[in-house]
């Protein structure tokens, strides 16, 4: 028998209702903070359109019978800011681990604080999103080591194997979570040990991207020399 969850969060955007509508209801808005997808209105699901005031996405029930909606209410504030308040619930699987919930949950906070440094810093630029995981589970201690002294305000150094040298500030850092703020960019690493998944990076990058399957697979090969060094910490 599957187990109900809700999980409930508001954060304040430096964004109207109709630029936050943008950013949650378009694939190149997604793609600026969370991952580029398409939202269809006219899907059968039971999803809910009313721009720029409510989004509900509904996923079709899975195998395990585990389900998933998300909703997003928007209120316009005074001075072109707005209020966000989001809701992830549904049923988990019979497969789900116990550190499911609470996995996800601190998830959304990293990409809704993310969503709210990308309107604040790079609102208006188009986005290109590129994703890549290590070789193997487990991991993030090294990588932190790699990354050097990790402390939020901080400066974070990163050489990619046939790319760029990554110079950034440590925006965000929690338990699973490293975020890293560019000028072009919001890098973020995710550490998914606890659901037997390995770390991966996720990379907004604002402006032209010349080849994004490249960064890609720079990002991939960085996390496996990452995996490389110094023992099984």
């Amino acid at each position: 028998m599957g187990r109900e969850f809700e999980l409930s969060k508001e954060i304040e955007l430096p964004a109207s209702p109709e630029e936050v509508w943008s950013a949650i209801a378009t694939e190149q808005g997604l793609a600026a903070w969370f991952m580029p997808m398409e939202i269809d209105p006219e899907s059968d699901g039971g999803n809910e359109w009313e721009p720029p005031r409510k989004l509900t996405i509904r996923t079709p029930e899975a195998e395990d019978g585990s389900t998933n909606a998300f909703e997003y209410l928007i209120e316009g504030k005074a001075g072109g800011t707005s209020v966000l308040r989001f809701v992830h619930s549904g049923v988990l699987g019979d497969d789900w681990s116990d550190e499911y919930e609470g996995m996800t949950s601190s998830g959304w906070d990293m990409y809704l604080f993310t969503l709210a440094q990308y309107l604040r810093h790079f609102h208006g630029r188009p986005a290109s999103y590129v994703e890549a995981e290590a070789p193997a589970v487990g991991g993030w201690e090294r990588l932190r080591r790699v990354l050097g002294s990790v402390r939020l305000g901080g400066q974070v150094e990163v050489s990619l194997p046939g790319g760029p040298r990554i110079v950034g500030e440590v925006d965000y850092l929690s338990e699973k979570f490293i975020g890293l703020r560019t000028a072009d960019e919001l890098i973020r690493f995710h550490e998914r040990s606890v659901i037997g998944l390995p770390i991966a990076v996720s990379d907004h990058h604002y402006g032209a991207l010349a080849d994004p399957q490249r960064r890609a697979e720079s990002w991939q090969q960085w996390l496996a020399a990452t995996g490389d060094q110094g023992g099984q910490a």
